[in-house]
């Protein structure tokens, strides 16, 4: 493992890594800088990180090492969360402090690092960096000749390497996305490089959370170079030897229910409504050739499907073509909209009353699901997320702590009223016929509330 550049000291000390050396100095300034502007006031513990000779002054130092090797990762987390917040509420153009000292130091010790938790929140401050000077940020170079954005595209590589941890790539998608849109032009051959890292990291990655970060890099293309992607996903192999266009729509049609986040849901259902639109008004073989997973298929005598039951008789589901999905779900998004909107609007006295009148019976009824095995057990999860994705409360904190959502013009959508009005421009196409015979009754009920 390489140690990064390092500086000598003029006091004749010995050469150090540079994230090290910086680090604890970043901290300290940071704090200094956030008690006298009011932010974070009372949230910042007192104690800063040791230095990198902490334990040459004491006699002990063997016996507290492999404690303080566990305490090193979770500083370096409160280190780099800290000079997070100081860059996003810094007005650009950054000082010399942040952009020279510190924004090497927090790169150098994401590279440098095998802790999880030290590499997600080392990607979301680089993030913070590009979204608040990336001028800046391109312009600094190290005495390598290496840019500021070299660095950030190390620790992209890094984050989707397929060889780490999944959960490295939690959040590698805001980054990816918020360096292509400020950066594009900028990153050249690296763009197709980063696509290629993410394609790979899909088929490597199984938890949802991942999944949908890695898919919303394509959503937010989709938005800004439609064209330019699908040759993109079209020239390159998946993991079956057809286009990678099939691979990545397959994944994100199969999962697209189960996203979550108001900003993301809208940024993705937006983004299939565009892909709809593209394939039927440029009559786009590449998007009406693609065939995927629809409805699972049920027996008339199956009942409840244990893991036996699984065992002996694998899933079946029908194949319909992909614009006919991406149908199917554009109209189930409006629909959890619908209700979602619909429950906000009811006043607080009836939910009051609701509440008092239903206790009693929502009581027996929960004890009659417990004694049936049922309750919260007896859901779907996606039943579970699909009627929160959308509940104001229930995501309004995270969504106001991202800035790079907050800029985006998509997060002010109506969502309800973009996805009706694009259904009922999409109903007077002449191909609306063929795909009509595709819905389900429950479609035809959504489409129908909303006059079609």
């Amino acid at each position: 493992m390489h140690s990064g550049p390092r500086v000598h000291s003029q006091r004749g000390e010995q050469d150090l890594p540079l994230h090290h050396r910086h680090l604890p100095q970043v901290q300290q300034r940071s704090r200094r800088r956030l008690a006298g502007s009011g932010h974070l006031q009372g949230a910042v513990p007192d104690r800063s990180l040791p230095g990198p000779h902490a334990d040459a002054a004491d006699p002990h130092a063997g016996q507290h090492h492999a404690g303080a090797s566990r305490q090193a990762p979770r500083r370096a987390v409160r280190a780099i969360d800290i000079l997070t917040t100081v860059v996003r509420s810094t007005k650009p153009p950054l000082s010399q402090l942040l952009v020279c000292q510190a924004f090497p130091a927090v790169a150098q010790c994401t590279l440098h690092t095998d802790d999880n938790a030290t590499m997600q929140n080392g990607g979301e401050c680089l993030r913070a960096y590009v979204s608040v000077a990336l001028e800046q940020v391109a312009q600094w170079h190290d005495e390598q000749g290496h840019s500021g954005l070299w660095y950030v595209m190390q620790v992209v590589s890094q984050l989707l390497d397929p060889r780490t941890s999944e959960f490295t790539a939690a959040f590698v998608g805001r980054l990816v996305s918020t360096l292509i849109s400020k950066a594009g032009r900028e990153l050249g051959d690296n763009l197709d490089q980063i696509l290629r890292a993410v394609l790979s990291k899909m088929q490597q990655a199984e938890t949802l959370s991942v999944m949908q970060s890695l898919i919303m890099v394509f959503a937010h293309l989709v938005h800004t170079q439609l064209e330019p992607l699908l040759e993109f996903l079209c020239s390159l192999p998946g993991p079956t030897g057809k286009p990678a266009l099939e691979f990545v729509m397959a994944e994100w049609t199969s999962r697209q229910h189960l996203f979550y986040g108001q900003y993301e849901g809208k940024v993705s259902s937006v983004a299939l409504c565009k892909l709809l639109q593209h394939g039927i008004n440029a009559d786009d073989k590449r998007l009406q050739e693609i065939r995927v997973k629809g409805e699972e298929i049920y027996g008339a005598d199956e009942g409840v499907r244990t893991r036996a039951k699984a065992a002996k008789n694998p899933e079946r589901w029908t194949n319909i073509p992909l614009l006919v999905k991406i149908l199917k779900l554009i109209i189930n998004e409006l629909s959890n909209v619908m209700e979602a909107n619909a429950a906000r609007q009811a006043t607080p006295a009836e939910w009051g009353q609701d509440d008092s009148n239903d206790m009693w019976e929502d009581e027996e009824e929960d004890q009659e699901d417990e004694e049936e095995g049922g309750g919260l057990a007896g859901q779907l999860l996606s039943d579970i997320l699909a009627t929160s994705k959308y509940e104001e409360d229930y995501y309004e904190d995270d969504e106001e702590d991202d800035p790079d959502a907050l800029k985006d013009p998509l997060y002010q959508v109506d969502l309800q009223a973009y996805l009706t009005d694009f259904l009922c421009q999409f109903a007077q196409q002449p191909c609306y016929v063929v795909f009509s015979g595709h819905l389900s009754d429950s479609e035809r009920r959504v489409l129908q509330a909303i006059g079609i």
